[in-house]
């Protein structure tokens, strides 16, 4: 089709001169005739060449080969194989979760073994005791509290212990989820459950 496509220039050009030079509007009309046909030749010769490279490509697929795309310099176009990477969503505002632990050290909260066994800082208040059912309704609860980054308690806003602290304000049934437990000195768990809707 390429061959084709640059006699069908050639004719044109040379049409065009005899047309002009002559005054012929018939040879200018058959000019503009064979420029087209030049045209929807190359166009042709293109999809043609389109349909055949995909054809090899996807022969190199179902064989197991890299599929190839040829450059107009003449080398092949390999595609790079790109790693897929897991990227944590950072979707929602504010810090949502302990942070991790500082290295040697581990003083992320997590469910304590028993009321008041949990690892925390010397100056981090007593967990507070709570009944087994009454914490089952607190951890269904939406209610806000508060925790404080690196720290494994919740409170309520008025608690002593948020007193020149920054807090972050979550849930509580996602304060529990996320491993923090209820401090003994606001006892949020009490004012929960006074506070729920009891139905």
């Amino acid at each position: 089709m390429a061959v084709a496509s640059i006699l069908l220039i050639l004719v044109a050009v040379v049409l065009l001169a005899a047309g002009l030079a002559g005054g012929s509007g018939p040879l200018l009309i058959t000019s503009i005739g064979a420029s087209l046909l030049a045209a929807v030749a190359l166009v042709v010769g293109a999809r043609q060449a389109a349909a055949t490279r995909a054809t090899t490509d996807r022969t190199a697929r179902r064989r197991g080969g890299p599929a190839t795309s040829r450059s107009p310099y003449g080398a092949p176009v390999v595609e790079p194989e790109i790693p897929v990477q897991h990227v944590p969503p950072t979707v929602g505002t504010g810090w949502r979760q302990p942070p991790e632990p500082p290295s040697g050290s581990d003083l992320r909260p997590r469910p304590a073994p028993g009321p008041g066994t949990d690892e925390a800082p010397a100056d981090e208040p007593a967990v507070q005791r709570v009944r087994p059912e009454d914490a089952a309704l607190v951890a269904e609860l939406r209610t806000p509290v508060h925790v404080v980054q690196g720290r494994p308690r919740y409170h309520l806003a008025a608690c002593p212990h948020l007193l020149d602290r920054l807090s972050s304000r979550l849930p509580v049934a996602e304060a529990i989820e996320l491993g923090f437990t209820p401090c003994a000195r606001c006892t949020p768990d009490t004012t929960l459950l006074a506070h729920a809707d009891p139905s």
